[in-house]
């Protein structure tokens, strides 16, 4: 019989994960609190994530809707002059992506899921998760003012910040002290990006209290942003009437900035969020799998969140299938799938925490990065041409464009114990704790990710000893 799963979350990672289900058979029930479509930040969109919307049959739907395409990004940090990371000159011209209207996006990627066979109910608020023991056994949830209980084989969490799981009930989230951090950002009607700019890329500048993002979306509108740390921006709150006139001043605080909104012009009302990261001391147990924001969230300097959604939640999909098939034993999914999102997490807070010590010259991250990728790169990589050497930034772009992951979780062996928090400790001189709890590798020893010719995990037959 096939598997009954319960999915918390519309978003990206709850979207992916039950539509990857619902294509392989299962039996898929994905309860949204809100009403799509509804405003989200973080447009910016990772290449990797094009490889996953073509799992679960909606890239034809995602490049219908006229996002700007996105070819990489350009960074203009600290002393360095610009650099760029050009994908399609890196990996070649397959590798891009988009800047999305993310309320457009999401809708797409849960009408997609609906589409694939999930019954999918918006407005359904979950209560709980329903333990006999330590497993995972349904949800408890309201609709229309009616209390209402699902059973369910596997449950997973992809219910953001609210945390139904890591938040509210085990309540073991750890905040990382060193980004605790506030965004506020607006739009422009009309913009420019800085010169040599990969097609559509994101610019990302650095400030002295911070740092700043423009993104050009479709139809001449650019999101424009600025994060710094909550005790910077509570200091200067209080100089301005208005969250608008304190975002238009700090525009203009930057000149790079000013200047590429200067052709332009402010539209709608500025907005703040706090972008505190974190991670839960575990990701995953008997009958339940933490996805996207609800396992982990990190600061939006390498704009890696949708990734990391998308990418658990084709991991959580894998894990509960195989597992339901027999293929491996529940022990051994768990393993897979939290090593694997762990090691991504970890990959990725190493390289922002890296970005913010800004004294730091670009070679030192291309070199953090080669360590992070332990010298290993996708295909795509060697197929630049010949035996030719790796460029010197050719890690840090397959990190940051999730391509590493994707490279890990489909070779066997690929997942290894990364001390990645520890190494961040290092680069930000003691300020990040490195509480996050990590899964022994041992249970993801020869297990790897296959997609063909359907999802889920293979198995070695000789043991592979982690890396």
């Amino acid at each position: 019989m096939a598997p009954d799963v319960v999915v918390i979350g519309g978003g990206p990672a709850g979207a992916i994960s039950s539509a990857l289900l619902a294509r392989a058979g299962a039996r898929v029930r994905l309860l949204e609190r809100d009403f799509f479509p509804r405003y989200h930040i973080g447009e910016s969109i990772s290449s990797s994530c094009r490889a996953i919307i073509d799992l679960v049959g909606a890239r034809e739907k995602i490049e219908s809707r006229g996002y700007q395409v996105k070819e990489g990004l350009l960074l203009r940090w600290g002393a360095e002059r610009d650099w760029t990371i050009n994908w399609p000159d890196l990996f070649g011209d397959q590798v891009r992506s988009w800047q999305v209207d993310r309320a457009d996006f999401d809708d797409v990627l849960l009408k997609n899921a609906a589409e694939q066979g999930v019954e999918v109910l918006q407005g359904a608020q979950v209560k709980k998760v329903l333990f006999d023991g330590d497993r995972a056994m349904g949800v408890e949830w309201t609709h229309d003012g009616r209390p209402r209980e699902s059973p369910a084989d596997f449950v997973v969490d992809a219910s953001g910040r609210a945390g139904v799981l890591s938040s509210q009930h085990f309540r073991n989230r750890r905040p990382h002290d060193v980004f605790r951090n506030v965004a506020i950002w607006g739009y422009y009607r009309g913009g420019a990006l800085l010169p040599r700019t990969p097609r559509g890329g994101i610019n990302v500048i650095s400030a002295l209290n911070g740092w700043y993002w423009v993104i050009p979306l479709s139809g001449d509108v650019y999101s424009v942003g600025f994060v710094t740390h909550q005790d910077h921006f509570l200091a200067r709150r209080p100089e301005f009437s208005s969250r608008k006139a304190m975002f238009l001043a700090l525009v203009a605080e930057s000149e790079t900035v000013a200047e590429l909104v200067s052709g332009g012009h402010f539209e709608g009302e500025a907005r703040v969020e706090r972008d505190f990261s974190y991670s839960a001391d575990s990701f995953c147990g008997p009958g339940y799998l933490i996805a996207g924001d609800s396992a982990c969230f990190l600061d939006p300097l390498l704009s890696t969140g949708v990734h990391l959604a998308m990418y658990s939640g084709m991991l959580a999909a894998a894990s509960i299938l195989s597992t339901h098939a027999g293929e491996v034993t529940e022990r051994e999914a768990l393993g897979f799938y939290e090593s694997h999102y762990r090691n991504a997490y970890g990959r990725m807070f190493s390289m922002v925490a890296g970005f913010y010590e800004q004294y730091r010259g670009k070679n030192s991250y291309f070199w953090l990065a080669q360590r992070l990728a332990r010298g290993q790169y996708p295909e795509l990589m060697r197929k630049r041409g010949g035996d030719s050497p790796a460029p010197s930034d050719g890690a840090f772009a397959s990190i940051t464009s999730g391509l590493t992951d994707l490279d890990d979780a489909t070779r066997v062996g690929g997942a290894a114990p990364l001390d990645a928090m520890v190494l961040a400790s290092e680069l930000v001189a003691g300020k990040a704790d490195g509480r996050t709890a990590r899964t022994d590798a041992g249970d993801a020893a020869g297990l790897y990710l296959v997609t063909e010719p359907r999802l889920g995990i293979g198995k070695a037959v000789e043991p592979v000893a982690p890396r």
